[in-house]
């Protein structure tokens, strides 16, 4: 009776096994069925929301549901992207971080709310964007080395804004204070916009933004543009130097934005959601515009974005201990 009871039983546990597997496949096959959160790390007006507003009329289309952005900015990336990373794996709330949150903050802060590397899965890379330092037009000095030299004849004189501690902005000026031997007061802003708007406001005499918050404003003179932080010059900034070109031999840093989701969410997702991205970014039409606005579509494999956020956690994590940065 015992044994006939437990083919039974087993029997059912097959066939309900057969007949739910199937229904998970179908489920994440008709993905998606509601409109997608999309969290992204930086305030309204930043290059990170642009970005992805360029992206989202293509990509509703596509998918057949609203990306719906929602701006949570703070704490180096910190506070949006551990809501992605708690967040249920099912596809529908993703993460447009940066090099701070997804790989230098686990450097940065002696206590994480998320562990980037096990909770959180690359999807692909989206954009570079390359920094600037610009200072408001009654700074006197023109040039970096006249900057340099002023900074340090009287330290502490000026004030730097930047987009946010443990963002990229705060490692890359940490990074010219260190290379410069000079000290700055360090300013820090939820964003690159905000620290843009006191630049041209006078607010502080100096800020190291992204190109997308700077470049209307460079070009139309309100303000001064010392340096582009990139290992090259910029297109939309021929008569503007690279820091290395400024007397700083082998300054680097150049801003990035990724697309990341829950871990745990199912491949097919996953897969999709590549698919499309990708897609929009190497549309011309899009990167077009987002050229327009200072940034370099950047898709990528899942995979080269993930080797490229542990090289990332490595280079930073190595700056972030020569120069002693600690937040909490």
């Amino acid at each position: 009776m015992f044994q006939k009871f437990r083919a039974i039983t087993r029997l059912l546990a097959l066939t309900l096994s057969g007949a739910i597997l199937p229904l998970a496949v179908m489920a994440q096959n008709a993905y998606p069925q509601k409109p997608i959160r999309v969290v992204v790390t930086f305030p309204p007006g930043g290059s990170a929301d642009a970005m992805i507003r360029i992206l989202s009329p293509r990509l509703n289309e596509k998918l057949g549901q609203q990306l719906v952005v929602e701006n949570r900015p703070g704490a180096g990336g910190n506070i949006g992207l551990a809501a992605v990373a708690k967040a249920a794996p099912d596809g529908y709330m993703l993460g447009v971080g940066a090099a701070g949150g997804l790989t230098a903050n686990v450097s940065l802060y002696p206590q994480m709310p998320f562990d980037p590397a096990k909770e959180l899965a690359p999807i692909t890379m989206l954009a570079a964007i390359p920094f600037v330092i610009v200072g408001h037009p009654s700074v006197q000095a023109n040039t970096v080395a006249q900057l340099i030299a002023s900074a340090k004849s009287q330290p502490g004189k000026y004030a730097i804004g930047h987009g946010g501690n443990g963002t990229a902005m705060h490692l890359s000026t940490a990074l010219f204070s260190q290379m410069a031997d000079i000290k700055l007061t360090e300013v820090p802003y939820r964003g690159s916009g905000p620290a843009a708007m006191d630049a041209l406001s006078g607010q502080v005499p100096l800020a190291l933004t992204d190109l997308p918050a700077a470049l209307q404003h460079i070009k139309a003179g309100k303000l001064k543009a010392f340096a582009v932080t990139s290992p090259n010059r910029l297109a939309s900034l021929p008569d503007v130097p690279t820091l290395a070109q400024s007397g700083l031999t082998g300054y680097d840093s150049t801003g990035w934005f990724g697309l990341v989701a829950p871990a745990g969410t199912p491949e097919p997702i996953l897969s999709r959601l590549h698919a499309e991205f990708t897609a929009a970014l190497n549309d011309e039409g899009i990167r077009t515009q987002m050229r327009n606005i200072g940034m370099e579509p950047v898709p990528s494999s899942t995979e080269a974005f993930d080797t490229y956020m542990k090289s990332e956690t490595r280079k930073w994590g190595e700056v972030i201990r020569k120069a002693n940065i600690k937040l909490q």
